[in-house]
């Protein structure tokens, strides 16, 4: 198993969002990605790698180029108000026919944000498209070799919607490593997110496609972030009716609990007969999260039983990770997740 990590996800810091009436830190910070790396070294699960650089190609397949361009000059554009703080939109609201992004930065990033959950700083951009890349020269070591990657991305993807950037996410790493699996020769893909939050942008992205099998096991919308999608009543449209399986759990749920909700999954997985498999991995689940309300009950050595679970399926895999915020633990749960799906698959 190869992990693909670039440390110019360290110049996406200092963020904020707002919290009622009062702007704060962010909890998704670089300090994730480096207790994740430092326990999947220690842990000796593999090489190392840095992604190949693909361009824009990669992405363009599932967002569309204004919106790339506006997250690769929007820092500029910003300075160029004589700005250096955080950005932020002012306006979140849904899309109506009248709407554009305009060309002043101001118009750009109320058009483009989905929430006010994922704020630009000066090194964003670089670390936006290396996670892209991290996911895409993941994928491209599955096609290649029929193995096993895990593509250490930072910033998380899975919210971001076609053009939307939404609770920290900006670029679609998950469906970007799927549209690439696809392009490389897998007929079908199927992409398994086990965030405590429903991937909304995923299931956004790929809501009319009967290629890419999209589940989520997430806590009820109803109670959390992202609170309007997610329900088990979204099944997909058009072709891709069927194709959307969103497996909900209320707060506090326990590993038992959750199992159950796996299994359901797997099986739909295997009824789909995938020929490639995309994971975006979430441990926010875990018992100690700090970002409340978010909890379920998963302890570090269930994450063990989790990798194991998905191993079975024995698919070239791609890992792409998405949350995971107690700093003291996120190292540990990861690597637990990724040896207990290595003992079980042995294409690595």
């Amino acid at each position: 198993m190869q992990t693909i990590y670039s440390d110019a996800h360290l110049g996406h810091t200092d963020r904020v969002e707002p919290m009622g009436s009062r702007i704060v830190p962010v909890s998704e910070v670089p300090e994730r990605a480096t207790a994740i790396l430092e326990a999947v070294t220690a842990r000796g699960l593999g090489e190392i790698a840095r992604p190949r650089d693909f361009g824009l190609a990669p992405i363009h397949v599932v967002h569309p180029p204004r919106y790339v361009e506006f997250l690769a000059a929007a820092w500029r554009l910003w300075a160029e108000e004589g700005r250096s703080e955080p950005l932020l939109p002012n306006f979140w609201r849904p899309r109506i026919p009248r709407m554009n992004p305009g060309a002043d930065i101001y118009q750009m990033i109320d058009y483009y944000s989905g929430d006010p959950g994922a704020c630009l700083v000066q090194g964003s951009w670089n670390a936006i498209l290396a996670s892209a890349n991290c996911a895409a020269t993941a994928a491209e070591i599955v096609a290649g070799w029929g193995s096993v990657a895990f593509a250490l991305c930072r910033p998380p993807g899975h919210h971001a919607g076609q053009d939307r950037m939404r609770g920290s996410c900006y670029l679609n790493n998950a469906a970007i490593a799927a549209r690439r699996l696809r392009r490389e020769g897998a007929h079908k893909v199927a992409i398994v997110d086990i965030d405590y939050h429903h991937g909304n942008g995923t299931q956004e992205i790929f809501y009319e496609s009967s290629d890419v099998l999209t589940c989520s096991i997430h806590v009820d919308p109803t109670l959390d972030y992202p609170f309007y999608a997610g329900f088990a009543d979204e099944m997909g449209k058009g072709p891709g009716k069927g194709f959307n399986l969103n497996l909900v759990l209320q707060r506090g749920a326990a590993f038992t609990q959750w199992a159950v909700a796996l299994a359901a999954c797997l099986l739909r997985v295997r009824d789909f007969d995938a020929d490639a498999l995309v994971i975006a991995l979430g441990v926010d689940t875990y018992k100690d999260e700090p970002t409340p309300p978010c909890y379920f009950r998963l302890e570090s050595e269930d994450y063990f039983s989790v990798g194991k679970s998905l191993g079975k399926l024995n698919l070239p895999t791609v890992i792409t990770m998405e949350g995971g915020y107690n700093l003291d633990a996120v190292g540990t749960n990861v690597a637990n997740f990724l040896e207990g799906f290595f003992d079980c698959n042995r294409l690595a």
